[in-house]
């Protein structure tokens, strides 16, 4: 589990909710289900307008692996492919190919079998960098969408308030009405600023973030292939893996060890 996009959430709309009781503010002042309904519903009008439907599923089924998803594991995969080219300096690269079977990372995996079948390393290289640089672009794209999303809700946000303020204006006739319809017409404008600075863009940058650790693990698996293929010492594989390691765990494991 993610516990900084949950505690990140949780802290900016309780920052917000806390800023407004000691205002003295009343918390249920900015519950308007009118209001919520225009931006948000304003907002995924334009988003749907913007993208197509496999750009927004995909954009969505992304959402629980930010929550919920760990970081990648660069230690074990590093241990993994060091023991692999200790095995196949000993027995040959045909000697890998029970072991590859129970790889469960798809990318690694392909990549091995590539290498045990024979493929030539330039080869093999530019395949798996363009699977790379594919993955690359859906992660851009997955991240436009909710920077989309970002840019669209502040605008429907001041939609949604100068709607409220016509709906004052044609009740001039009662002053006393006119100060509390006027703060009810900006909660939209609070929403919209709110869900964007607070959810829909910070959640596109944490898409950006965690999907390029996943591209550093897959360019640290390309190296220690080729590396195999090459015959290369394992001690050696391990010191020029290490340094993919954003965390510099795997640097500092091999330090103590």
């Amino acid at each position: 589990m993610d516990i900084t996009s949950i505690l990140g959430i949780i802290l900016g709309v309780a920052a917000v909710l806390i800023g407004q009781v000691l205002e003295g503010g009343s918390v249920m002042a900015l519950v308007q289900p009118t209001a919520f309904l225009i931006v948000i519903g304003g907002t995924a009008g334009a988003i749907i307008l913007s993208f197509p439907m496999r750009d927004l599923m995909a954009a969505m089924k992304v959402l629980p692996y930010l929550f919920l998803g760990s970081p990648p594991n660069f230690i074990e995969y590093i241990e993994l492919l060091v023991n692999l080219a200790l095995k196949a300096r000993k027995e040959g690269l045909l000697a890998l190919q029970d072991d590859i079977k129970d790889i469960d990372n798809p990318f690694l995996k392909k990549g091995l079998e590539l290498m045990a079948d024979g493929t030539d390393p330039a080869l093999l290289r530019d395949l798996l960098e363009t699977q790379l640089s594919f993955q690359e672009e859906e992660i851009t794209t997955m991240s436009k969408v909710w920077e989309g999303a970002g840019g669209f809700a502040p605008t429907v946000g001041i939609l949604g308030a100068v709607l409220g303020l016509i709906h004052v204006m044609e009740n001039l006739s009662d002053p006393s009405k006119l100060g509390a319809g006027i703060a009810v017409a900006f909660v939209a404008t609070v929403y919209g600023v709110g869900a964007a600075n607070l959810i829909f863009i910070p959640l596109g940058n944490k898409i950006k973030y965690k999907k390029r650790q996943e591209i550093i693990l897959q360019e640290m698996m390309i190296e220690g292939i080729l590396s195999i293929q090459a015959g290369e010492s394992p001690n050696f594989i391990r010191q020029k893996l290490v340094v993919f390691d954003p965390s510099g765990k795997a640097a500092e494991s091999e330090e103590l060890a």
